[in-house]
């Protein structure tokens, strides 16, 4: 049997050490801990879904507050705590409409009747004769043998439902488990195969001789660009180089390779391409629930200057990125500072000590967010999994792939 409290500790360790990153390898790998969680998971005969929707989030907690920017984590906590809630509705509703039903009593207080007793007519008969004539030794005795066996039936009756109801008890519990794990596989292979399905969409939206602009290095992007290329839509990309990490060389490299005509241009450059370009496509971090987009550092800057231009501004997002939170709640962390050894060798810092005090403070600071907010004002379209949608409709798909009582999992510190 796997060690699950090893696991678990394993993972968050390793988001905590940031060796796992990426919206979609994160989350595919959160699912995938959590379908062992539940599959070790060890349930009482009563609330099981309780005690399955309290065991995950205990663990989301911690898997969230580990890395609270990865916000990916914490969507798919709660697409997992969606299904165990759906799961167990279905298998309540089809209890209710089962066969246990079919017959109806009449007898309106016909209530908890299992607790009782049933006894036959010729029973009930012989006890009100026994009760007319006056007590013998041998209606003493056939009372006692009587009673004995009566109640010897009632407890082989009791014994046996009691048995029943346990092995009920004991199915529905497995059958719970099972349907949760099997929609979590579904879960886990429609993250895996997001890519291919907004890969599909690309034919619809981009056409010959259009110049697309994009920045940043997104495997989303990729798939996208060469799915329109294979469907013989022949155009042009613009790479902004996505400073100071330059994952725009790594697409850059990626688009060559697969036989895309593609231009490398500075982040600083864009306000002057812009005008040249028909269409901005980018990938995103997380979605968050007004439509707002967390995205690669400078996407900010590229969506403002597609609006001054009226240039269409679309974002790829699987489902697994759509995020049930506010930007403004208190809980979400939009951005992380990476380390300056990005912007400047360690060697230049010597060079910028303040020795005239002593105190041996820098006099040069360095900061190096990772994100961008984008507004939704500034997002034309959305392309997911399942199609196209509108900035304002993303609340509304959200609502639909969460449940209202998981939307928040509160950020605690990291231990």
């Amino acid at each position: 049997m796997l060690d699950t409290h090893a696991l678990v500790h394993d993972f968050l360790n390793k988001l905590k050490r940031r060796k796992i990153e990426g919206s979609k390898g994160t989350a595919k790998l959160t699912a995938e801990l959590l379908r062992t969680v539940i599959s070790q998971q060890r349930i009482p005969n009563t609330n099981q879904a309780g005690a399955l929707v309290d065991a995950i989030k205990a663990i989301g907690e911690q898997l969230v507050a580990a890395n609270p920017v990865e916000l990916a984590v914490g969507n798919v906590v709660r697409r997992v705590l969606h299904i165990i809630r759906e799961e167990d509705l279905s298998l309540m509703t089809s209890a209710i409409g089962g066969p246990s039903l079919s017959v109806i009593s009449d007898d309106e207080n016909d209530v908890d009747r299992d607790d009782y007793p049933v006894l036959s007519a010729a029973a009930v008969a012989a006890s009100a004769r026994n009760a007319l004539r006056a007590p013998s030794l041998q209606t003493l005795l056939e009372d006692m043998s009587h009673s004995a066996a009566v109640h010897h039936s009632s407890s082989s009756v009791d014994d046996s439902e009691e048995k029943t109801k346990s092995t009920d008890k004991n199915s529905r519990s497995r059958k719970l488990k099972h349907n949760v794990i099997e929609t979590v596989n579904e879960l886990i292979q429609d993250i895996a195969a997001c890519h291919e399905q907004i890969a599909e969409q690309a034919v619809e939206h981009i056409h010959h001789n259009e110049i697309i602009l994009t920045l940043g290095s997104s495997r989303t992007v990729i798939e996208f660009l060469c799915a329109a290329k294979e469907k013989k839509r022949s155009f042009r990309v613009f790479v902004a180089e996505g400073a100071p990490r330059y994952e725009g060389h790594i697409l850059a490299k990626e688009l060559i390779g697969r036989g895309l005509q593609t231009t490398v241009i500075t982040d600083s450059a864009v306000f002057a391409m812009i005008s040249r370009v028909n269409m901005v496509i980018v990938g995103a971090h997380a979605v968050m629930a007004n439509g707002g987009v967390i995205a690669p550092v400078g996407l900010n800057m590229v969506a403002l200057a597609a609006q001054r231009h009226a240039v269409p501004f679309v974002v790829l997002a699987g489902i697994h990125k759509l995020c049930p939170l506010y930007p403004h709640k208190p809980e979400v962390l939009l951005n992380e500072l990476r380390a300056p050894s990005e912007l400047l060798d360690f060697g230049e810092f010597s060079n910028c000590m303040d020795s005239s005090t002593g105190t041996g403070f820098p006099l040069l600071h360095v900061a190096n967010p990772a994100f961008d907010y984008v507004p939704p004002k500034l997002v034309s379209l959305f392309i997911t999994d399942n199609g196209g949608h509108n900035p304002s409709y993303m609340y509304r798909l959200i609502a639909d792939y969460y449940s209202a009582d998981d939307l928040v999992l509160q950020r605690k510190p990291a231990s």
